[in-house]
């Protein structure tokens, strides 16, 4: 997912599926949210923005921490969902919006948080902004899932990458690569200069810019290894909360579904999937002062 017409297009797909999204995405780890505010230093009662709230998995948690959170999202249908959702949950602002375009202070938040959503903003902009709206030494603060490749779930996605290899080709040579928890900690490693690049390494996205490296430093990566296990018709549902399900026919997404529920069947036992929950965190460096004239 490469040119801004794309991130446009799928990125607001999620908007087309807002009560599946809620009831079947996964929440993200308590501990991950923990850590994120323990680096930030942020307390009760502290401002912080939240791009891409969707349908407030993750809002509800900075609320629960006594925060005040902005929420940016452009989905109508996921911030109906979310006001729902967190009408008694604490104090936040919708704003309805793509990151792009959104009306923020500058040098205002505390904190920045993002959850599966950063790679759906254009990439020569989306790190630039969260930056602006950082105060000096403020913290960025990513979390998502990332598919993780280890021996109790490999037999699965094997069975499930065929399957979407026969169906859908084009996709499947697209799909992002899982790593085992070495090689992805390595990756990170080396490449920690750039909150972007280790973005894009975990990821596989088209997001690194060089400009990021000037605007956060101290990165650091926390991960939480989680196993999945999902019934043929869970797993299904899952799959339909997916940006990827809009690019497939109906005849392909017919094809998907029937080979998930044959796999399930064949098992004899729900489908697993190993995922690395990743947070990663990044100070908003100073900004350079005015030359005394």
């Amino acid at each position: 997912m490469s040119s801004k017409t794309d991130r446009r297009r799928y990125g607001t797909v999620f908007d087309e599926v807002a009560d599946e999204y809620d009831r079947h995405r996964p929440p993200y780890p308590d501990v991950l949210i923990d850590r994120a505010c323990e680096v930030a230093g942020i307390e009760p009662g502290i401002p912080v923005l939240e791009v891409g709230c969707g349908t407030g998995q993750l809002t509800r948690s900075l609320l629960a921490r006594g925060l005040r959170v902005t929420a940016v999202e452009p989905g109508l249908q996921l911030i109906a969902l979310a006001r729902d959702r967190l009408a008694d949950a604490g104090e936040v602002q919708f704003v309805n919006a793509r990151l792009e375009d959104a009306p923020l202070p500058r040098a205002h938040f505390r904190a920045v948080f993002s959850a599966s959503a950063i790679h759906w903003i254009d990439p020569d902009v989306s790190w630039r902004r969260a930056a602006d709206a950082l105060v000096d030494g403020g913290t960025l603060a990513l979390v998502s899932y990332f598919g993780l490749d280890e021996p109790r779930s490999a037999a699965d996605q094997h069975a499930l990458r065929d399957a979407m290899a026969r169906i859908a080709p084009e996709l499947a040579a697209a799909w992002p690569t899982y790593r085992d928890l070495d090689v992805t900690l390595a990756g990170v490693a080396a490449r920690r200069s750039n909150v972007s690049q280790i973005w894009a390494w975990l990821g596989s996205y088209e997001i690194a810019r060089g400009y990021a490296g000037r605007l956060f430093h101290k990165a650091n990566v926390a991960t939480v290894p989680t196993l999945l296990e999902h019934t043929g018709q869970e797993l299904n549902a899952l799959l339909r909360t997916m940006s990827f399900w809009a690019l497939l026919s109906p005849r392909q997404r017919d094809a998907l579904v029937a080979e998930n529920d044959a796999l399930h069947q064949r098992l004899g036992r729900p489908i697993r999937s190993s995922t690395l929950a990743c947070l990663l965190t990044a100070r908003r460096a100073p900004r350079p002062r005015p030359a005394l004239s």
